[in-house]
């Protein structure tokens, strides 16, 4: 389908499209007289121009709060439908990053949900309310027992800052095993138990935290001897390669790190991804979780599974990431985020009732104000009914495959395809100068990446400790049209690329 043959769907206009008609109706009415100030503390009642949006964004915003091709011509995104997203001048762009979306922009079952709950209440969550609590089963109803204590929270962050609350309280140590790459979240506990964070440093070598070594034959540096990092299970460019062994040796690192801890009298938690995103789309191999779970239990802990990128289907070989290759997995605790409100900020932790009742016993209270209010949920409940009316898993395990195969083929042709990773609609293009010694191809990658951008419009997101993977994470709804479109244009884009007379040297990371 395309761009321009997309129609709204439904007949009510979404909530954005609501409150900017709003806008356009008391413009008409009151003349604003001042021109637009960026130290102004009113809001004009004109829409600001792009330019004028982006010079606000200058002056109220730190510059830590990085936006998407800033170093080529940031966007400015004011509507969205299915898997397109529409700039201000009614440009359509194909969405190929954005999982929060996860049933599309602007779904009108998920819209019309907000939009009749918020026109009733939404309030705290100290009262009872319908949504919250079948919501709760409804999500517990899609995991395995005994995972079936649901606490709700308005972010992943906020999710996992939760999780490793309940693991150290359970296991009575704050001790966690992390993984070389991983990402939880921004908050200071989960920053500590993410390396792509912690160990990001500026150009003078220094670090939002002192890291130090657990102990003297660790090879690594953490936050602090509470924090234990394993190698990435990466079966790819990491040490162990073969399939089927490397789930068992990768483990290893896992037990010899709950040894570490139990040798001290000491207890241990865990906490991983269910699919490695950051670190640039990284799947479990066969038998590792399954080990790790069992080698952090024997030492008194928990394992913790961060479903925040990865969940609701996106795989389409499993409900959920943990589930991908062997089914009989089950966490101790789980994290759900981002798609799970279709873009309403909406997260959870879901754990069985032992766990809860060793936090209980504590005797404080937890309470989110917002967290499973009735708005977020009834966009929970939405989202939940579109993945099963519309068979989004089934969707994303059929186009998925379908994009996959294409992008393998791809590779007979453009050499700088080193690997295609992932399942469903969470695939990794790593791209390489070499197959061989695997040089990552960082510049050809952000060159392919604003290429998409600029010339076929195209959004995409760069990732992986070598900022050489081309993360694909669309919404669900993604077609086989669309991978087409995408796999033809990046076709085109590394032709441009291989264009001998560009010099890509000076060329740094796009930030997506």
């Amino acid at each position: 389908m395309s761009p321009s043959s997309i129609l709204f769907a439904g007949s009510s206009l979404t909530m954005l499209a609501f409150l900017r008609n709003e806008r356009r109706e008391l413009s008409k009415v009151v003349s604003r007289k001042r021109p637009l100030s960026t130290t102004s503390s009113s809001l004009p009642l004109e829409e600001p121009t792009k330019e004028q949006v982006l010079a606000l964004r200058k002056a109220h915003f730190a510059n830590a709060l990085s936006i998407s091709y800033a170093n080529t011509d940031p966007l400015m995104i004011v509507r969205g439908e299915g898997a397109w997203l529409y700039d201000e001048n009614d440009v359509a762009y194909l969405d190929t990053r954005n999982n929060v979306a996860h049933c599309g922009h602007s779904h009108p079952t998920i819209v019309k949900a907000i939009q009749d709950q918020v026109g009733l209440i939404n309030t705290n969550t100290r009262y009872l309310h319908p949504n919250m609590s079948l919501l709760a089963e409804k999500l517990a109803s899609k995991l395995p027992e005994p995972l079936n204590i649901v606490y709700f929270c308005n972010s992943g962050t906020e999710a996992n800052d939760l999780a490793l609350r309940l693991a150290r309280v359970y296991s009575g140590s704050r001790n966690t095993i992390v993984l070389d790459g991983a990402y939880h979240g921004h908050s200071l506990a989960v920053l500590q138990v993410s390396p792509y964070k912690y160990e990001h440093c500026n150009s003078h070598g220094e670090t939002e935290f002192p890291l130090v070594q657990p102990d003297g034959d660790c090879n690594f540096e953490s936050p602090g001897t509470f924090i234990y990092k394993v190698p990435c299970p990466d079966v790819y460019r990491g040490k162990h390669r073969n399939i089927d062994t490397a789930g068992t040796l990768y483990a290893e690192y896992v037990e010899e790190a709950c040894q570490f801890y139990t040798n001290r009298g000491e207890s241990v938690s865990m906490i991983v991804e269910g699919g490695m995103s950051v670190a640039g789309v990284k799947l479990f191999p066969p038998k590792y979780l399954d080990t790790c779970a069992r080698a952090v239990r024997r030492a008194g802990g928990l394992l913790i599974v961060d479903e925040v990128q990865t969940g609701f289907g996106r795989l389409g070989s499993s409900y959920w990431a943990f589930q991908h290759g062997d089914a009989t997995v089950v966490p101790d605790i789980v994290t759900v985020g981002k798609p799970f409100g279709n873009g309403m900020p909406l997260a959870a932790v879901i754990t069985s009732r032992a766990v809860a009742d060793r936090f209980d016993a504590l005797g404080i209270e937890l309470f989110n104000t917002f967290g499973g209010n009735p708005v977020c949920t009834a966009a929970g409940l939405a989202m939940l009914k579109v993945m099963d009316d519309e068979q989004l898993q089934e969707q994303a395990l059929e186009v998925g495959d379908y994009l996959r195969k294409r992008l393998n083929k791809l590779s007979c042709s453009v050499d700088l395809i080193g690997d295609v990773g992932g399942s469903g609609l969470f695939l990794g293009i790593e791209l390489v100068r070499n197959r061989d010694a695997l040089e990552p191809a960082a510049q050809e990658t952000s060159f392919i990446c604003s290429t998409l951008k600029s010339k076929f419009k195209i959004l995409c997101s760069i990732d992986g400790p070598y900022e050489n993977v081309i993360v694909v994470k669309p919404p669900m709804v993604f077609s086989r049209e669309n991978a087409d479109y995408f796999v033809d244009s990046f076709a085109r884009a590394a032709l441009l690329c291989a264009d001998a007379q560009l010099d890509l040297s000076a060329l740094v990371k796009t930030p997506t």
